[in-house]
């Protein structure tokens, strides 16, 4: 974009669209000094407003430059920002969904406000990040960069804006969080075993978990038209979200969930069997509805009752739900899946996520290893000692 495409040059002020897509305003005060709008907008019409009232107020001599001190960028709030960030947060040109804006809004309210609320943007100095950072959610470290990023992003964006110079946000590594659960992938038969002691009409629910590595709110929103039998597929192109305390459908987490995946050609009878069985007729039937209301979605905590209580009769209660489409991707890595093979087959969006699998595959090089040994042992004969 040129600087004229960028810029509206007026008599005694611009209008400028920086990098976040929002629309500065800057103009030039009676007594000659460059004053730019307390706030970015939106929409070009409602900057052009903007400038228009500022051009009348100073044709008029109603121009109160003490006023205009009050008002510089530099003491706009975080508060403020944010809530207008919030409100036009996108991602690849989309709004956010609405789980992620909930979530956010609850970070905002809970932490992030009440440390820096009233404080103006220009005023939050890496001194006060490290400090707030120092005490918040020590025990919870995965929400606890969850909070750090948001803050982080908020104020990269403002910064983006130019409200701010650089952004407080300086802390290595506080975005991310060390997992504090490491998962031991389930074997072959302790899936199995865990299925077999599922109730029947949720047995498959763990078999879509697994084999096929499809999230919770993916099978929870499995509906027959979504079964391909005959293609041997099941097409994942919603899920299952909680927001405000509710169940309802939405579009996969990323643009990358929206999904073919390939059914084992040995689980395609337990496809049709369920179908049969377990769910209604109607394209819009779903898999794994509520016992008490086939039209309602199951809710989590039934879910975990029945797999909490298979899962310890299996020998495995270390097992989250979570953790058994990280098996399933481990299976998928150790048969010789590629990384983007492994990427399709989640849903994944970028490498970084499908590489976790197969670093864990190749961790378990030695285990194959061993037991190819225990293979050898049984069925080469010994040798004959003289």
């Amino acid at each position: 974009m040129t600087a004229a495409a960028g810029r509206d040059k007026r008599s005694f002020g611009s209008i400028r669209r920086l990098p976040s897509k929002r629309y500065q305003v800057r103009f030039t005060a009676p007594d000659g000094s460059y004053v730019t709008a307390p706030a970015t907008f939106a929409a070009r019409i409602d900057a052009e407003a903007y400038l228009a009232d500022r051009r009348r107020e100073i044709d008029a001599k109603l121009w109160n430059a003490s006023a205009a001190a009050v008002a510089k960028p530099n003491r706009i709030t975080f508060g403020a920002y944010a809530a207008q960030w919030l409100a036009d947060r996108q991602i690849g040109g989309r709004p956010i969904k609405a789980r992620t804006r909930a979530h956010y809004r609850a970070i905002l309210d809970r932490e992030l406000l009440p440390a820096f609320g009233d404080r103006p943007l220009s005023a939050i100095t890496p001194a006060d990040v490290r400090a707030w950072y120092g005490k918040t959610l020590v025990n919870h470290p995965t929400m606890r960069s969850h909070t750090y990023s948001l803050l982080k992003t908020i104020l990269a964006t403002a910064m983006n804006d130019e409200l701010i110079d650089a952004s407080p946000c300086r802390i290595p590594g506080a975005g991310t969080a060390k997992r504090a659960h490491t998962i031991r992938p389930a074997s072959v038969s302790e899936i199995e075993a865990i299925t077999a002691k599922m109730p029947d009409r949720l047995a498959l629910a763990v078999t879509c978990a697994s084999w096929l590595a499809m999230r919770q709110g993916e099978i929870l929103e499995l509906r027959r038209k979504d079964v391909d039998l005959d293609a041997g597929i099941v097409r994942i192109r919603r899920a299952v979200v909680r927001v405000g305390g509710r169940l309802q459908a939405d579009t996969p987490k990323s643009a990358a969930g929206v999904r073919d995946v390939a059914i084992p050609p040995h689980l395609i009878d337990r496809f049709r069997d369920h179908l049969v069985m377990h769910t209604r007729p109607g394209d819009n039937a779903l898999l794994f509805p509520s016992g008490a209301d086939a039209a309602r979605y199951l809710q989590v905590k039934a879910l975990y009752v029945d797999f909490h209580r298979a899962r310890a009769e299996a020998g495995r209660p270390d097992l989250r739900w979570h953790d058994m489409r990280h098996s399933g991707l481990v299976l998928a890595a150790l048969s010789g899946a590629t990384l983007a093979e492994l990427m399709g087959r989640a849903g994944h969006s970028t490498p970084g996520a499908a590489m976790r699998y197969q670093h864990v595959a190749q961790g378990r090089d030695a285990e194959v290893a061993a037991a190819l040994s225990k293979l050898a042992a049984v069925d080469t004969p010994r040798q004959r000692v003289e």
